[in-house]
């Protein structure tokens, strides 16, 4: 369903704005400027037991204008839109560019970039959830949870919803001006089984991704078209499946055969590839939040990252994906690019100061900041693990696997600060012998290093595999920031993958 941009956001002023304090730049000498005005609203809805236990929903709508004067970056924002203030927060990013100055020890350059003057984007999607009565998302989030509570072995029911509407503008001294808006939703709901002799509890939750669309992504779509996700049947599994990891076997410690579903891959693939490839962590720019990356610039084109079978690509343009866009907050468009090909690391993510920095003839639209009130940074894209053509199936996978485990759905995870040597849980752990699933496990974790592991990688699934999954809550910056990226991944077969028992770890 086509949208257009929200006339509350366009009643703003917003060129007014942008060309009050572009040409106070222009006035005072800047090589750049630019002006952002973003509006975000946020919405929060969380049940316990069908019961409303907390809710919010918030806007946040501010300006900011970003300089480069003698090769230094100034940046200045605030929430009062009105041209006045516009010339005042224009003249402050070149005073904190003076004042900068003597402390900088590289001079800014912009990669080069096309104008796109008055280009607009808004993301693909039904229904705007930040539209849909608070009533009515309780309901149906209550209706889920009662019927979970009525199947024997749970014990609590916990669900949520977060939407968000973003709305921004941006124009910048070389004539670009774009217009977007994105919607994006991220629902769960986890049942807790208690065992009333042992007091042992465990937890099995929803494997349904966040992603860019709509609330039809909940109710249905109210045109018939495919809404995302097959609420109902995998509602119905929950108690099943909670019920069989509550009576599982603990995993035997050692080294397996792991068909990897895309529902857990994606934050593999997020933690060990999506952060190891910013080019400003790969740098050393980047290191108070979690670190450098031991991908650095030196080995692009030679390094080794797995199995000739990866290939991993940035995407910003990829439909419903949680950081697609139509622009960039640099005035870039959206591309699409390889990062991994063939197994070897033949790109990065970039914006355009790093861009210009290494010697790239432009950046791929890699810059995004969560607010006006924050310097746009450079930021992860859609980074995915493509299919092979005519790949095998998961029920394939397994089979070739012989023994080993099937791996689904999310949990904790940990990685160091080099996007190194890691360790991941899962929502479920399934033996497989002899090429068939034979029950749930649990207390278990996967432990490898990058290179190790995706050199491991002896299969990926096919299309039919393929889910695009990913998160609403990725950090970044200091101070820190938050960005909602997607991650699409086939299934895949990995080879000889150590297996830990987390109880054994812990010595219990």
């Amino acid at each position: 369903m086509s949208h257009g941009i929200d006339s509350e956001f366009g009643d703003l002023g917003l060129q007014r704005l942008s060309d009050a304090a572009l040409a106070r730049c222009v006035e005072l000498g800047v090589e750049h400027a630019d002006v952002r005005v973003e509006r975000t609203r946020s919405q929060h809805l969380r049940l316990r037991d069908g019961r409303p236990e907390g809710s919010s929903d918030g806007e946040d709508t501010a300006f900011a204008v970003r300089v480069v004067h003698d090769g230094t970056w100034g940046f200045a924002a605030s929430v009062d839109l009105n041209t006045g203030e516009a010339v005042r927060v224009a003249e402050q990013a070149v005073a904190m560019a003076r004042l900068s100055r003597p402390l900088s020890t590289e001079r800014v350059e912009l990669a080069p970039e096309p104008v796109h003057a008055g280009a607009s984007y808004v993301s693909s999607y039904e229904i705007d959830p930040t539209t849909v009565p608070e009533s009515e998302k309780a309901a149906l989030l209550a209706q889920w949870s009662r019927d979970l509570l009525t199947a024997d072995g749970v014990d609590h029911v916990d669900a949520g919803v977060h939407a968000v509407k973003e709305n921004s503008y941006y124009a910048d001294t070389a004539g670009t001006s774009t217009t977007q808006q994105r919607v994006r939703i991220h629902p769960d709901l986890t049942v807790v089984g208690i065992d009333a002799t042992t007091g042992a509890f465990d937890t099995m939750r929803t494997i349904a991704p966040p992603t860019g669309r709509g609330w039809e992504y909940l109710a249905g779509s109210p045109t018939g078209a495919d809404s995302g996700w097959d609420w109902a049947s995998e509602l119905a599994e929950l108690p099943d499946l909670l019920a069989e990891r509550l009576a599982a076997p603990s995993v035997q410690a050692g080294h397996y055969n792991l068909v990897i579903h895309p529902t857990n891959l994606w934050l593999t693939l997020h933690e060990s590839v999506g952060h190891a490839t910013e080019l400003d962590r790969a740098l050393g720019y980047e290191a108070n939040y979690a670190g450098t990356s031991f991908a650095t610039f030196d080995k692009l084109g030679s390094l080794r990252y797995g199995s000739d079978l990866m290939h991993v690509t940035g995407d910003r343009r990829v439909e419903h994906g949680l950081s697609t866009v139509g622009f960039d907050d640099e005035g870039v468009a959206a591309q699409q690019w390889d990062i991994i090909s063939g197994g070897v690391l033949v790109g990065y993510q970039l914006d355009r100061n790093m861009a210009s920095h290494k010697g790239f003839a432009r950046s791929n639209g890699c810059a995004y900041a969560d607010s006006a009130l924050h310097v746009p940074i450079q930021r992860m894209p859609n980074v995915s693990l493509q299919p092979v053509h005519a790949g095998p199936s998961v029920a394939e996978l397994v089979d070739a696997a012989g023994d080993g485990l099937l791996v689904v759905g999310d949990k904790s995870w940990s990685i160091d600060m080099q996007r190194y040597n890691f360790q991941f849980t899962a929502q479920r752990f399934y033996r497989i012998r002899g090429g068939k699933l034979a029950g749930q496990v649990k207390d278990a974790a996967y432990q490898a290093n990058t290179t190790d592991f995706w050199g491991a990688m002896s299969a990926v699934g096919g299309p039919s595999t393929y889910l695009l999954a990913g998160a609403f809550n990725c950090g970044k910056g200091q101070p820190g920031q938050v960005a909602a990226v997607s991650h699409g991944a086939p299934a895949a077969l990995f080879e000889g993958i150590n297996v830990l028992n987390t109880v054994a770890e812990a010595g219990r």
